[in-house]
């Protein structure tokens, strides 16, 4: 069971880091994508790091606010 706790908190952490590459491109920082998205900047910091696990609903809050897919969001998890 631990293992398969690992993986999704790998996935998560890895999500985070698409969410940060692709606010990146646009030069946005956190405060403005999560005004963006009607949140708080600490949110999209803990999102970023793995820490906090976003809805569905938000998911697709950022990749609105970014301009992107859903599934650019999740290459290599």
């Amino acid at each position: 069971m631990k293992k398969d706790n690992n993986r999704h908190l790998k996935s998560y952490k890895t999500l985070g880091e698409n969410i940060r590459y692709y606010r990146n491109l646009l030069n946005l920082s956190q405060e403005e994508l999560a005004f963006r998205i009607g949140t708080a900047r600490n949110y999209i910091g803990c999102i970023e790091r793995g820490e906090k696990f976003p809805s569905l609903a938000v998911i697709f809050d950022i990749t609105n606010a970014l301009n992107c897919k859903i599934s650019d969001l999740f290459k290599n998890i």
